[in-house]
């Protein structure tokens, strides 16, 4: 390097040089601003020389890193799943016997009792058939009398040979015909009855009914293929969502090994988010899991119900249902920005190990739980998982470890970065 000496000799060698040349006031000036600079350039040069020579001598300091501690948790686990609401029973009303619908009996849209009466058929017809099968019944029931009578007292003349044997079990028979007569009138007056009754067309259910699809003065037939109202009930309701086969084997699986607390599948507890987004009052129940699986989308039927009391929910409704699954207690949470993703797609992790030393750990990773990982495989209690600092850690180096979310030390600097130059 340049000392102090070398400097001089070099502004003296200018300084000579250009006194023969100029003006002598210009000579002066160029002289004094050229020391001026030698001497300026010579500080700065003797303070990088310091600054090298510190940064050479002091030794590099591990970096520093944020971590967590695992630490093992209780968890409740739910699953939501989209899906819609159905009726809790559901009844198409249609007539049983044939005519002219002569009233309607009911509001559409009102709640109607199982055997109320909702349309009025003509009857005229089938009171006609029904007098006349009781006619017919009468008539039968007259020739049964006198068929008695003559069985016994042929009865008693067969005994002393009055009459032919043959004789006798001709009046027997003609007896029994005449109770088979009576039998049948009988059954023909029930039948006459009761198509009588179906011209008052009956609620089968108790529930809610909707519009009708005739008026009056409408010509229905029997068993007609179009309903004439359709009752539902709505107290409670079923919810109907789909889950795939692989989320459901999992969840029983978890709960045949422990994993979850929970009363079984069938009993979980189901939340209810409404199509808006706001949460359904009431909670309902798991209480069917359908035994076949759709071959086109590989799920199940998960089938739920709620209590409907103010029938908010209506069939038809699209609805998220929350189910859930149980609560593990041995849950462990990883911040979801201390887990990436290797070349082959499987979740990894840097853990702070013995000696302060950075180790590599797969995971095996079950779902986000918000902005965390629900890791079931890959770290124990007790492990640090690095957070932030992750472009300073790599595996095998050592780093200083400091909790998640405190300030870290902040490391001593000269005055706004320029070098110290000793008074002389």
């Amino acid at each position: 390097m340049f000392d102090t000496a070398t400097f001089r000799s070099i502004a003296g060698s200018r300084q000579k040089a250009n006194l023969k040349s100029e003006d002598p006031m210009k000579t002066r000036t160029r002289v004094g601003l050229a020391a001026v600079g030698a001497l300026t350039l010579l500080f700065v040069l003797n303070g990088c020389n310091k600054n090298s020579e510190a940064t050479a001598v002091s030794p590099g300091k591990p970096p520093e890193v944020s971590v967590v501690v695992v630490a093992p948790q209780p968890l409740s686990l739910t699953t939501e799943l989209s899906g819609r609401t159905s009726a809790f029973r559901i009844a198409e009303v249609r007539p049983q016997v044939g005519g002219i619908i002569q009233e309607r009996l009911f509001t559409e849209g009102s709640d109607v009792k199982k055997g109320e009466v909702l349309y009025q058929i003509d009857p005229a017809i089938y009171q006609s058939a029904y007098s006349s099968a009781k006619a017919t019944l009468a008539k039968a029931e007259a020739n049964l009398f006198p068929a008695r009578l003559k069985l016994q007292r042929f009865k008693d003349l067969v005994q002393i040979n009055a009459v032919s044997k043959q004789d006798y079990d001709d009046v027997e028979a003609a007896l029994k015909q005449a109770e088979a007569e009576v039998e049948g009138a009988k059954a023909a007056v029930e039948t006459a009855r009761i198509n009588l009754a179906y011209t008052c067309v009956t609620a089968p259910i108790s529930g809610r009914i909707g519009r009708s699809t005739v008026t009056t003065g409408a010509l229905v037939t029997a068993s007609q293929s179009e309903p004439l109202a359709t009752i539902q009930l709505l107290d409670p309701v079923y919810v109907d969502v789909t889950q795939s086969t692989a989320e459901l084997l999992r969840w029983k699986r978890n709960i045949a090994n422990g994993l979850l607390n929970t009363q079984g599948v069938q009993q979980a507890e189901v939340n209810l988010l409404l199509e808006d987004g706001t949460p359904y009052d009431c909670q309902g129940t798991l209480k069917f899991s359908d035994v076949t699986v759709n071959q086109s989308t590989g799920s199940v039927t998960l089938r739920s119900v709620f209590p409907n009391p103010e029938q908010l929910l209506l069939p038809g409704m699209f609805v998220r249902a929350v189910i859930n699954e149980g609560v593990n207690e041995q849950a462990i949470l990883v911040p979801q920005q201390g887990v990436t993703r290797n070349q082959t797609g499987a979740a990894t992790a840097l853990v702070v190990g013995a000696e302060e030393k950075v180790e590599m750990r797969i995971l095996k990773v079950a779902r986000a739980i918000g902005d965390k990982w629900l890791v079931t495989e890959g770290l124990e209690p007790g492990d640090r998982v690095i957070v932030e600092g992750l472009q300073k850690a790599q595996p095998g180096t050592q780093v200083t470890a400091m909790a998640f979310g405190s300030t870290p030390a902040k490391t001593p600097k000269a005055a706004d970065g320029l070098p110290t130059v000793a008074k002389r």
